[in-house]
Parts: structure tokens; C-alpha cells; sequence
């Protein structure tokens, strides 16, 4: 087949920033067997080419530094993406024509790829892999807050004719017609950069928690602090490492002071994917406290190093759970604080449960991905041409 994947971004030839690895890895699985064409929004200025994994990738340009930051910014971006977009896909369809348009997220690439896919008479592929369907107002998070925000979700999806989404949890949030629609493709990763056994890493105390993710509002860094620092009030030698970039300007490094978690909590900034590994390895539970996840990829990174998770119940660990995972309610600090005290004093309940979270990770690797968004473009009719 000829694929053409656009993507909100993520394909930054340097590989380590700019970055998204899961997308990368798809990419990277389909070009085995299919000719693939990425087209990636927001590059640094006029498009750019690139041979990344054995994927073409076509750099969209976003000159944000020549328009002033006002609403009209955002239709002129999106003019000036439709242009690009379509003369790079009529450019890339001279030798072959394009089978497939697959889209990732359910916001800017989904309506363009459905607008293109109405017109050229190609069918759409759209995966809702972020907080586009998601409403959360007092944190300011979500694409359905706004009614551009949902125009787009509703437009994007019904231009598509295959609609995925990265878990069960997320497909809740999707309009009743499109949730009745849509496929639970979780988008895997390429395990063996993690792999590790879940008896491999060093015995506690002292425990080593870890988070992975951007310190921002969704992630809830407030309900992570708040349940270590009743893990260590009730006598639990843990330590934190936080790892992501740091998009609040420092407020949780202070709160992590005020509640006299300065020594315990480390926090790392962002870090290159492949230098997470370690941090999977030596680590004896992850722990996730978002208020929402469309999957968490972090979790399958934990899970194919057999590191076990404890969070709450978004994305893929409300399907995880409990046999491969434990979860509270979103914001619940004390049970979360309670959660993670369990699996460090039972060390034969928490093996069980790495065990089982790297069982899941291997079923949804990105091997597993790619043959499930094989099977939707060979129903839609692509195929060998």
C-alpha cells in the first residue's frame, strides 16, 4: 500500500527533541511492508524533506515567528498548512496515488486529511490520541472546551470513514455516534528499547517511584506530591524522580518544598526517549496521577520494562486494571498514597503485577498497531496496486 500518515508533528530528523517516539515507531513498522509519507505540521519554515526509518517525511512549515499571536493567526495557519499539505500530496501521488490518508489527532490533521480525502475521493483514516475530546474547564484543558474546538472534533470525525481511539477510557468522551464507530487501537511502542525483567531491579527500601510526563496542569502533580508525602509521613522510605518538561514555571518544585519533599523529589526536565530506559529499569513502581489520558505511552514504556503502574483510572490503566495495574479515582491523593504503600510491602503481589503489565505491553506493542491499522485499510478497500 501507499500511505500518506499526517501527523500534528513529532518527526524531528535530530531524534531527540521534537519528537513523538510512538509515531516515529509506527511509522518506521509500516514503511516494512508499505511505501509511507508523513506529513508533520509545524516545522520550523518552508517545507522541508527527510528519510526518517524508511518513512519520506514532508516538514510542514509554521512561521510563528512572522505572525503576531492574535485569533486570525490560527486561519492563516491552517490556510497556509491546507496549501502546503495538499501540493506535497499532489507532488508525492505523480508516481502512485496514496490508498490511505491516516490522520493523528482528531483536530488540525484530521479535518485537513478529511477535507482532502472528500475531495480526492481517498478514504480517511482519524485517531484521536490527545485531549481532543476531552472538557476539563478549571484546569484549561481539552479540545471540546471551545466550539471551534468541538466543530473540528465533530468534522474531523465525520469526514473519516475509520475513526481509533487509544483506549477504552477515551472513546467515553467521544459523541455518542462517533464512540459507536470508533476502534480501541492503542498506539504501540518498539518494547525492546525498555526491555527488562520485572525481578531485575534493585531491592528496596529505599523505594524508587517514578513519573513520567510534562509538568503541567492535566498531569495533577498536586494529587502525585500530595499522596508521597503521605507515604512518607506514614514511614516509607521513597524517593521521586519526575521527568518531563516543566510548563508551570516552577510552582511544583515548590510545592514539592512546602511539603518537605525537597530531598526526596528530583526533578530531571525533559529527557530524550532513549534515555529514559534506566530510569524504567531501577524504578519499583511508576506512578501516573493525570486527570486524563488518552493511553499514557508512558505506561506501556513501564510495562515492557516490567515495571508495574499505580494510578488513576485513565486511558489504558482502566483497562489494565486490576490484574496488570492499580487505580484509584482521578485527584484521589490518600487512596493513590494507599495504592502504592500496598504494592511496596507485598513484593509477590507487585512481581505479579509487572508480570502482567509487560504481557499487556508486549500484545500492544507497535508491531500490533501497525497489523490493526492493516486491517482497517485492507476493510476500507486498500490494498496492492
Amino acid at each position: 500500500m501507499k500511505l500518506a500518515l499526517i501527523v500534528p508533528g513529532g518527526f524531528h530528523p535530530g531524534g531527540r527533541d521534537n519528537v513523538i517516539p510512538a509515531l516515529v515507531s509506527l511509522a518506521e513498522e509500516l514503511a516494512r511492508r508499505h511505501t509511507v509519507h508523513v506529513f508533520a505540521f509545524g516545522g520550523p519554515g518552508p517545507v522541508t524533506h527527510d528519510l526518517i526509518g524508511g518513512a519520506e517525511v514532508h516538514q510542514l512549515g509554521d512561521p510563528a515567528t512572522i505572525d503576531p499571536p492574535r485569533r486570525a493567526r490560527t486561519l492563516r495557519l491552517l490556510a497556509r498548512l491546507a496549501r502546503q499539505l495538499a501540493g506535497e500530496l499532489a507532488d508525492a501521488d505523480r508516481a502512485r496515488p496514496f490508498q490511505i490518508l491516516h490522520a493523528f489527532w482528531a483536530n488540525e490533521p484530521g479535518l485537513l486529511a478529511g477535507a482532502l480525502g472528500r475531495c480526492t475521493g481517498r478514504p480517511v483514516v482519524v485517531s484521536v490520541g490527545g485531549g481532543e475530546a476531552a472538557r476539563l474547564p478549571d484546569i484549561g484543558y481539552g479540545g471540546a472546551r471551545s466550539l471551534a474546538g468541538r466543530g473540528t472534533l465533530d468534522l474531523s470525525l465525520r469526514l473519516a470513514r475509520a475513526v481509533t481511539v487509544g483506549s477504552q477510557f477515551a472513546r467515553t468522551f467521544l459523541p455518542g455516534w462517533a464512540a459507536a464507530r470508533a476502534t480501541v487501537v492503542p498506539l504501540g511502542i518498539d518494547g525492546s528499547r525498555f526491555a527488562a525483567s520485572p525481578g531485575g531491579r534493585p531491592v528496596g527500601p529505599p523505594w524508587r517511584l517514578l513519573h513520567v510526563g510534562s509538568l503541567n496542569p492535566v498531569k495533577d502533580h498536586r494529587t502525585l506530591l500530595h499522596a508521597v508525602a503521605r507515604v512518607v509521613a506514614d514511614g516509607t522510605d521513597v524517593t521521586l524522580d519526575c521527568i518531563g518538561e516543566d510548563t508551570l514555571g516552577g510552582r511544583v518544585q515548590s510545592e514539592a518544598r512546602a511539603l518537605g519533599l525537597g530531598e526526596r523529589v528530583r526533578f530531571h526536565g525533559h529527557l530524550p526517549n532513549p534515555e529514559l530506559a534506566p530510569f524504567y529499569r531501577n524504578a519499583h513502581l511508576q506512578v501516573v496521577s493525570s486527570r486524563y489520558e488518552s493511553q499514557s505511552v508512558a505506561v506501556l514504556e513501564a510495562a515492557s520494562a516490567g515495571l508495574p503502574t499505580v494510578g488513576t483510572a485513565v486511558g489504558l490503566l482502566a483497562t489494565m486494571a486490576p490484574a496488570a495495574a492499580a487505580v484509584v479515582a482521578p485527584g484521589d491523593a490518600e487512596g493513590l498514597a494507599h495504592a502504592i504503600e500496598r504494592l511496596l510491602d507485598h513484593g509477590l503481589e507487585r512481581r505479579a503485577m509487572a508480570e502482567a503489565a509487560q504481557a499487556f505491553g508486549r500484545a500492544h506493542d507497535v508491531a500490533s498497531t501497525a497489523r490493526a491499522f492493516e486491517r482497517i485499510y485492507a476493510d476500507l478497500g486498500a490494498g496492492p496496486s
